[in-house]
């Protein structure tokens, strides 16, 4: 997404809480324009860890995770951009030459502890709902890589998914584009710019666009898929 960036790994003793969001300390302290975090985990018990992903001018992107409907942290934070997952193949129209659906297995819902972004303006949720935008998931249908198989001598091609794949490639979009956002407030505010997902489903939740995609905002896509860098 962002061919010409400085990409720096950070790295963990393992994946507590504790130590990933020290990970998260160290890119704001080098100076990372935009920071991608593929895992997520149950809400409880994360309070004190959400202000480790609020940073105005960072895009700090996450994972909306790959077990079906549920909000999870970070991505459920106020400030993250929550990242869900589509499949993505390709059909004879004259829109896009795609047909874009919910990855049955994204993670979205409304969080059951972290209070409402202002920009949010979504009707039946009356605390964080997740997610804010998506992109291609499904592994059936995901990105191509190019890297070591089996042997440390033996490369090639492979596929990977899952939203541990969108939230890095949201990333990669807010810094080609050089912005400096405060949380998914853009793309809130500029759906138009974005494709519409509106059909598919992650789960159960009743019919509501908690798990159900719909024409507009709903859970599983949020505002959309990217079309250019206008909206981020």
């Amino acid at each position: 997404m962002c061919p010409n960036c400085r990409i720096l790994l950070i790295e963990t003793d393992d994946d507590s809480i504790d130590n990933l969001a020290a990970g998260v300390r160290l890119a704001v302290a080098k100076g990372a324009a935009a920071i991608s975090n593929s895992y997520g985990g149950t809400e409880p018990g994360t309070r004190a860890y959400a202000l480790t992903y609020k940073h105005p001018g960072i895009a700090m992107t996450a994972s909306a995770g790959d077990a079906g409907y549920g909000a999870e942290f970070p991505a459920s934070a106020p400030d993250v951009i929550a990242v869900g997952g589509t499949k993505l193949v390709r059909a004879p129209n004259t829109l896009r030459g795609w047909k874009e659906t919910v990855w049955t297995q994204t993670g979205s819902g409304c969080s059951a502890i972290y209070p409402k972004p202002l920009w949010q303006t979504d009707a039946l949720c009356t605390k964080r709902m997740m997610n804010d935008v998506a992109a291609v998931a499904a592994p059936a249908t995901g990105v191509a890589v190019y890297g070591p198989i089996g042997p440390v001598s033996t490369s090639g091609w492979m596929v990977f998914g899952g939203t541990s794949v969108g939230a890095p490639l949201i990333a990669g979009i807010y810094a080609a584009a050089g912005a400096k956002p405060t949380g998914a407030r853009s793309l809130w505010r500029h759906p138009g710019d974005l494709f519409d997902v509106t059909a598919g489903s992650d789960g159960q939740c009743g019919g509501t666009y908690f798990c159900t995609a719909q024409t507009g905002y709903d859970g599983p896509t949020g505002n959309g898929t990217p079309k250019g860098k206008a909206a981020f």
